[in-house]
């Protein structure tokens, strides 16, 4: 393929710019609500959803009142759904996309039924490691994820076919399959990119999906029951968030044309690649690496505080004014997500000797809220959200941060099978908003 001149770029940019530019003002004027945003910055109604509930805040009398936070899959909450497995010491994922595939709990016999399903379904097609993943490795695996799922398509022998029946066995292949499709486009790429040695594991049945990941990320296949445990938990966390977040709105979008799984499904893994979407928790970590760099004494709160106002302020790190982790869409009080793996993030510091690096970011957790609000003169409630401590605990883990983006495909595959079974199912109409035209007649 032949480059493009850069000179030429140059002169066409203003050109693109000057005839892309739409003036802020006609948004108001015109009552468009860009991002589908209403003023108060909740969500425009656009859909209905059984599957996952999101709750944030309150209205009183027309206002809108920070709430605890609160998650629920299919009406359970996630906090009892979380305290049941592991109060139990089972893993929890294959039940919670089971929960989201069908609507309810499953029994014994059908989650073993559901497991097998999945183990059946780990390993990838003949030849599709070497010909797929090995000989056109990716710098960015989820290029490389959405590739292999489009790819999936050449190899199943009745891919348009969207009866439920059907866009049932595809999911439950797919939610099979990420985990391998992840593990390998890593390994591809650490020996392409990077010069390291290969290792191609393949899946164990017996294992869980969390067991089977870090089985086939690691070379030596070796990890401790913890760290299963709390991988298992990143996945249920991450398994669904109502059907408005970006990549789940666009499996609705998608779905309504009527195409086929695997264009769906990929869809949804190129909106999450998206860094204001699923990237965040990269943003975490490498914020926090500047603050331990920067910071002497993690312990002193004087010393941190003042740190954080200078990041507020965007006068250090990467000058964007953000504390990235805390603040989200919806949640304002609490995240749900962000309580559930904080405690188990403290149980693994102190399993791998970083409860100084936990007690830093527990600090700073109880710090920036406050901090947001007299340095933004906002009188905004914001919180830790989920992002705060995941990426924490993948690098606890000894996860690549390649790969911090790519679990939450896998997990949240689950979520998006749920939507696009429930668009097949109650949606009927292509999803079709307008845009009006300005251009001058």
């Amino acid at each position: 393929m032949s480059a493009i001149k850069q000179s030429h770029l140059k002169q066409l940019k203003p050109l693109a710019e000057q005839h892309n530019k739409i003036p802020a003002e006609l948004y108001d004027r015109l009552n468009v609500l860009r991002g589908l945003r209403n003023p108060d910055g909740s969500g425009v109604l656009v859909g209905l959803t059984e599957i996952g509930d999101v709750h944030g805040y309150v209205f009183d009398e027309g206002e809108r009142l920070p709430d605890e936070g609160r998650l629920k899959y299919r009406g359970y909450r996630v906090n009892d759904l979380v305290k049941g497995f592991q109060s139990e010491k089972r893993f929890g994922f294959e039940e919670t996309a089971f929960l989201l595939l069908f609507g309810e709990l499953p029994k014994q016999d059908m989650l073993k039924t559901f497991t097998n399903a999945l183990e059946d379904n780990r390993e990838l097609p003949k030849n599709f490691t070497e010909d797929m993943i090995l000989k056109i490795p990716s710098p960015d695996i989820m290029n490389k994820l959405a590739r292999s799922v489009l790819v999936s398509y050449s190899y199943d022998d009745n891919p348009d076919d969207i009866s439920i029946e059907n866009v049932l066995r595809q999911c439950i292949q797919l939610i099979a399959k990420l985990p391998t499709m992840a593990a390998y486009g890593y390994q591809a790429k650490s020996y392409a990119f990077y010069g390291n040695s290969l290792f191609i594991h393949q899946p164990k049945r017996g294992l869980s999906t969390s067991e089977n990941f870090l089985h086939m990320m690691r070379p030596d296949s070796s990890y401790t029951p913890l760290e299963a445990e709390l991988l298992d938990l990143c996945m249920v966390l991450h398994a669904e968030h109502g059907g408005g977040n970006n990549s789940s709105f666009t499996i609705h979008v998608v779905t309504s044309s009527d195409t086929d799984t695997y264009s769906a499904i990929a869809s949804g893994i190129c909106s999450l690649k998206g860094p204001k979407h699923g990237g965040a928790n990269i943003k975490v970590v490498r914020m926090m690496e500047d603050i331990k760099a920067n910071v002497k004494d993690w312990s002193n709160e004087k010393e941190v505080s003042d740190y954080l106002v200078k990041i507020l302020q965007g006068r250090t790190f990467d000058k964007a004014g953000l504390v990235y982790g805390i603040g989200h869409a919806v949640y304002t009080k609490s995240d749900p997500r962000a309580v559930l793996l904080k405690e188990k993030a403290q149980e693994l510091s102190r399993e791998k000797g970083r409860e100084e690096e936990f007690n830093l970011m527990s600090l700073i957790e109880s710090m920036a809220p406050g901090l947001f609000q007299e340095v933004k003169q906002s009188d905004k409630v914001v919180s830790a959200n989920v992002d705060f401590y995941s990426g924490f605990v993948y690098q606890m883990l000894d996860i690549p941060a390649d790969l911090y983006t790519p679990i939450f495909a896998m997990a949240r595959v689950a979520g998006w099978s749920a939507h696009r079974i429930e668009e097949i199912v109650s949606g009927g109409r292509i999803i079709r908003p307008a845009y009006r035209c300005i251009a001058p007649s």
